[in-house]
């Protein structure tokens, strides 16, 4: 792979090249890699954030990774470089529509699906024996979309990520910049939620609700109950 191809991969993994962004003071910022290191002894994938500061390279370790691919490593790698905080915002240019170049990012990056939490809640249904419709709409003239869908017991599964959906336990309300957009953002999406729940439930749908951060096995057991209850 050539030097372009590499820098091409990169930036598809984190979502673009501004998210590829390591604050390394005075106002100046470097441009970060990903690398991956499999350990031949027990085949365990470990990434490291790396990057170039005052003529020296810096590395970071970020965490293991377990994808089916290495496009799939590189996306895990750098979602836990910025959990962990070693990522900062870059401004944006002037006359951007957000204050940040990180707040578009984020934007952006919520419209996706299939997210590990989502994967890891249908699998653990699929080996329950469990059959279900994936991203749609429970009610088709309701713009909300479920994450898993039971037709015939009406049940729809949300499966909401904590920072977007303000999770009791692990969000964190931003306390820099941006403080106050976040805020009325977060805010919105629980009021959102309580909504569709409502609408759902009175239209006949049973509402379940799984915190991303909660185990998959544990969520399945409690929706296989609920789903074959209904369906009887």
């Amino acid at each position: 792979m050539n030097a372009a191809a590499r820098v091409a991969e990169q930036d598809r993994a984190a979502g673009g090249q501004h998210r590829r962004t390591v604050d390394v003071g005075e106002g100046r910022f470097a441009r970060a890699s990903i690398a991956l290191r499999v350990y031949q002894r027990t085949r365990r994938i470990r990434a490291y954030l790396r990057w170039s500061e005052a003529g020296r390279t810096r590395e970071r370790y970020v965490g293991e990774v377990d994808g089916s691919t290495r496009a799939a490593n590189l996306k895990q790698a750098w979602a836990a470089a910025w959990a962990l905080e070693l990522l900062s915002e870059e401004p944006a240019p002037a006359g951007s529509w957000a204050s940040s170049r990180e707040t578009r990012a984020i934007m952006a990056a919520n419209r996706g699906r299939d997210t590990r939490p989502e994967l890891l809640l249908r699998r653990a249904l699929h080996r329950r024996g469990l059959r279900y419709r994936v991203s749609m709409r429970p009610l088709p003239k309701l713009r909300r979309t479920a994450d898993v869908v039971f037709t015939k017991a009406q049940v729809a599964v949300f499966v909401d990520g904590c920072f977007w959906h303000g999770c009791p336990e692990h969000h964190r309300p931003a306390t820099k910049q941006n403080s106050g957009f976040w805020r009325q953002k977060i805010e919105g999406n629980r009021a959102r939620d309580r909504e569709t729940d409502q609408l759902l439930q009175e239209a006949g749908w049973s509402v379940i609700r799984v915190w991303e951060h909660e185990d998959p096995d544990e969520a399945a057991v409690c929706i296989t109950e609920i789903v074959r209850s209904r369906a009887q």
